[in-house]
């Protein structure tokens, strides 16, 4: 029997200093699958050692291509004739594995893959890609756990071709598939009620860097006219915004002082507001080429709320992080979930390290309490698990964070870039 890991978190400590922050995986991951769409080489740079990467790497050597990682470099070349089937055992570790669905599909003329796994944060359907993917030109079958996409006509030579798709939801992922797939379409693509992250904005760059026409990437309406091939490139993906909340929100819970090195204030305005908004300074500079942000603790934390929304308002995946924090303010806070049912599952698991939360369908009313107590406590999905770190870091005596293997998909060398700062934090 497999022993799983856990993190012991002696808590009460101040962070104080330097990190620097990692590749955005939610950036790397459709980069690294768009590779798909050529066979020449091609380098993705910045990109962090997670998990999630570790799986995506290996589905493309599954799939036909060679992956050769030096550090933070990732190399992609074709090394025999593409497969197009995305095996259940690594797509169940990962649900963007979902989005090879595009590329293969456009450049093969058929894609299979299983539901995809991942976190478990209520129902997140991949019917907005198919249907967009069926506009497209394709035809769909689901069944028997698997989604299988073909090009009719695709042994003659036919091709997807381009279309003005309407989202009925601004989903990255479908967009992102949809951006790849369009990419070596026929003609003309327009992605309207597009996903506005700046993720989506990275991987088009990348794509044009590789030979796409594409404009209105960051907006709300996405112009792709199709090449018929595209070619090998190289490409360095933006740093992780989430990553980055993730410790601006440990630093103020801590009340203490952290420098972000290498980050992109311009990605997290929405969370710099709110986070000025509880007391806390946050000042940004630039030097050297690269950015950094500055969080110092103001002292008592205001109770400030906050609905989660598509880009650019509040992001779902600092919700769990930002209830951390508003546990330790002075006063009552109502957040408000618009994107996922069923992701106050951290919640419960604050409550026992002393928070006041109640959840109301999808409100959740937290009463900030004095401090919060180290306890047991279980991750139910990776921004969960962030939000019980910043918690035991915040609370007094011994906290023991169990089932990390969630934050090992999304957070790079979390132990080391905190242990840096003061915490006292190990593995076991």
């Amino acid at each position: 029997m497999v022993k799983l890991k856990k993190l012991v978190i002696r808590g009460g400590v101040p962070l104080r200093g330097e990190v620097r922050i990692s590749g955005s995986k939610n950036a790397a991951l459709p980069c690294l699958f768009a590779t798909l769409l050529t066979d020449e080489d091609c380098r993705v740079e910045n990109v962090p050692d997670l998990d999630d990467i570790d799986t995506a790497c290996s589905l493309l050597e599954h799939l036909g291509k060679k992956v050769t990682r030096r550090g933070r470099r990732v190399d992609v070349v074709q090394d025999s004739s593409l497969r197009t089937d995305a095996p259940y055992e690594l797509v169940r570790r990962m649900r963007a594995s979902v989005l090879v669905l595009g590329p293969l599909l456009a450049r093969m003329g058929r894609a299979s893959a299983s539901l995809p796994g991942g976190c478990a944060i209520g129902n997140r359907p991949v019917d907005i890609h198919i249907s967009g993917l069926e506009r497209l030109g394709a035809g769909s079958d689901l069944s028997q756990g698997m989604v299988r996409l073909k090009i009719p006509g695709a042994a003659r030579g036919r091709r997807l071709t381009g279309k003005t798709i309407d989202l009925n939801f601004p989903s990255v992922g479908a967009t992102e598939n949809l951006l790849m797939a369009a990419a070596i379409a026929r003609g003309t693509t327009v992605i309207r009620n597009a996903a506005k992250e700046p993720e989506i904005v990275d991987l088009a760059l990348f794509l044009s860097e590789m030979g796409a026409d594409i404009s209105g990437a960051g907006s709300s309406a996405i112009t792709i006219r199709g090449r018929k091939t595209l070619h090998g490139a190289r490409h360095e993906v933006i740093p992780d915004r989430i990553e980055t909340a993730t410790y601006l929100l440990a630093a103020a819970a801590t009340r203490g002082s952290l420098t972000l090195r290498g980050t992109r204030s311009e990605h997290l305005e929405c969370v710099i507001k709110n986070l000025r908004k509880t007391g806390a300074e946050v000042r940004t500079s630039a030097a050297g080429g690269e950015e950094s942000i500055l969080c110092a603790s103001g002292g008592n934390i205001r109770p400030v709320d906050v609905t989660t929304g598509v880009y650019p308002e509040f992001p779902t995946d600092v919700q769990a992080q930002w209830m951390a924090l508003m546990s330790l303010a002075r006063g009552r806070t109502v957040i408000r979930e618009s994107i996922f049912e069923n992701r106050f599952l951290h919640a419960a698991e604050l409550s026992r390290m002393g928070a006041d939360i109640r959840i109301r369908g999808a409100r959740a009313v937290v009463l900030g309490v004095k401090g919060l107590s180290g306890a047991n406590v279980m991750v139910s999905d990776l921004r969960a698990g962030a939000a019980m770190v910043i918690a035991g870091l915040a609370a007094r005596g011994r906290t023991v964070v169990h089932r990390i293997y969630h934050l090992d998909r999304g957070y790079e060398k979390l132990e080391s870039k905190l242990r840096k700062t003061g915490a006292r934090i190990r593995r076991v």
